[in-house]
């Protein structure tokens, strides 16, 4: 495997930026010199924490950590002291880097620091340069923990180099694109993709700090190639954009939207395009996985799909009895599915409903301290059960219907996503957010729940107009039972509703 980051070390992008935080940034040049630096102090010392706050020092700490060859435990400076004690105590790291100007709270700052310089001067040091083993950890990205204690991913060098090479082929991802975000840098999305990505095409990197639609047009503006963002943030922007003229210019200069970390609504994806001419692309992928399949960019706009696998990325749906409904094999292709004797399937209806399971570089390698966890979370053969429910549509792209935890419900004999019914509740006027849970219901297993926040307050006969909505919209077995008016939606920091705090009284 070549080195993750060839640009730090070449000649002709020693002068290109490579970082941008606020008004804050490194050349490709200042960038090798202050990893390089801090690198060579880190060799030997094992996992090192960093104290990942949307910064330059994030950013240059988890790529020294990477040129030494020393996993990096990123820490969501928003975690609570319960759950950085744990994630501590789990991945045993030698020390935490963090920012001079950062205050650490009790458990963290406990273990020894090194504060993380970003002014040094020179050449990457030798030392740092040697290749490593590409099945060698490079993150340990904790899981969100929503049915016990976070689970630390372990994910290697070789997940990330073939991640990122695959997306650069499905996006066209050159070192001429200067990518815009304003994601968190302790997860995937904001650090492998936002930073990571860049650093490994040689292009670059502004980071918004605090995500704002005027911080979007200022950045797309003046340059920028391509935006990464969650729904929650998209939908900001598609609000925007009815009365913001320059926002929708702006966003109609980029060449490239993407949305990732949950499912972007149709409504919010034709809003878009109807004031910007551009489309915006959705990718699936997660923490353990890293990125499994996306829209082309030169592919067709279907908007509720996350695409076809990426190259290098087997891709099956398996119904409950192990039946395989649809598969691609690792160049994309669909290909039959068999039931469990072996017989040819192949429902490619958008309805037929089944796990995906993934196989391919992209994959972790194991949860931290949890064999247990981990050989549960494959099959005999090698296959990663991700939890996630999707249906594969006649032109073989993957279509998300939810978590099989909290997204399938089962009603009447019928199983059924809960994406679709969100999506269709938000094509109507009335609502401004929606999530849809299934709760035990003794005639027919489960009932469909509404949870929704509406645009005004809402009247008499709402949840009615709403539930016949979604039966005229999909189909009367479809429709909400119950309909539960909100002023706000619980969330994580990535965007992603918590259902499970969703709870009738």
């Amino acid at each position: 495997m070549s080195s993750l980051f060839p640009a730090l070390v070449s000649g002709s992008t020693a002068a290109r930026p490579a970082l941008r935080f606020g008004d804050r940034s490194l050349t490709y040049a200042q960038l090798a010199a202050s990893a390089g630096e801090l690198a060579a102090r880190l060799e030997g010392r094992g996992r090192v924490a960093v104290w990942a706050t949307p910064s330059l020092e994030t950013a240059v700490a988890v790529v020294a950590a990477l040129l030494a060859g020393v996993p990096a435990v990123p820490l969501n400076p928003k975690s609570g002291e319960a759950e950085l004690g744990h994630i501590l105590s789990d991945s045993a790291p030698s020390l935490v880097l963090a920012g001079a100007g950062d205050t650490l709270p009790g458990p963290v700052g406990e273990w020894e620091r090194i504060d993380v310089a970003v002014d040094a001067t020179g050449p990457v040091p030798p030392e740092v340069r040697a290749e490593l083993d590409p099945s060698s950890p490079a993150l340990i990205v904790y899981t969100s923990g929503t049915t016990g204690p976070p689970k630390g991913a372990v994910i290697p060098r070789r997940a990330i180099a073939s991640t990122l090479d695959a997306l650069a082929d499905a996006w066209q991802w050159t070192g001429d694109d200067v990518l815009v975000h304003g994601l968190p840098l302790f997860h995937v999305h904001g650090l492998i993709l936002g930073v990571l990505g860049p650093l490994r095409r040689g292009g670059s990197v502004r980071h918004l700090g605090r995500f704002s639609a005027q911080g979007v047009a200022r950045e797309l503006g003046e340059g920028a190639t391509m935006l990464f963002g969650v729904p929650t943030m998209y939908h900001r922007l598609a609000e925007s954009l009815e009365e913001d003229a320059e926002l929708a210019k702006s966003l109609g200069r980029a060449r490239l939207l993407v949305s990732g970390s949950a499912a972007l609504p149709v409504h919010d994806h034709e809003r878009i395009t109807a004031a910007t001419g551009r489309r915006v692309v959705e990718r699936y992928g997660m923490t353990e996985t890293l990125m499994n399949t996306s829209v082309r960019v030169d592919g067709e706009a279907r908007p509720g799909t996350v695409g076809v696998p990426l190259p290098g990325v087997e891709l099956r749906l398996v119904e409950e009895d192990g039946t395989t409904l649809a598969s691609y094999d690792s160049d994309g292709n669909p290909t039959g599915g068999r039931d469990a004797d072996g017989n040819p399937t192949g429902p490619y209806d958008g309805e037929t409903v089944g796990e995906i399971q993934v196989r391919g570089p992209n994959l972790f390698t194991e949860y931290l301290n949890r064999p247990d966890a981990t050989a549960a979370a494959f099959t005999g053969d090698g296959w990663f059960r991700t939890g996630d429910m999707a249906v594969r549509d006649a032109d073989g792209s993957v279509r998300i219907v939810g978590r099989k935890a909290t997204d399938l419900i089962k009603s009447g004999g019928y199983k059924i996503g809960a994406g679709e019914i969100e999506n269709a509740l938000l094509e109507h006027p009335a609502v401004r957010e929606a999530a849809v849970t299934g709760e035990p219901d003794d005639d027919l297993g489960e009932r469909i729940v509404a949870w929704v926040v509406p645009v005004e307050p809402a009247g008499p006969g709402l949840d009615r107009e709403l539930s016949d909505h979604v039966a005229r919209r999909l189909a009367p077995h479809k429709r909400p039972r119950t309909v539960h008016f909100l002023t706000s939606l619980p969330r994580n920091d990535m965007g992603k509703i918590l259902k499970r705090a969703l709870k009738n009284d």
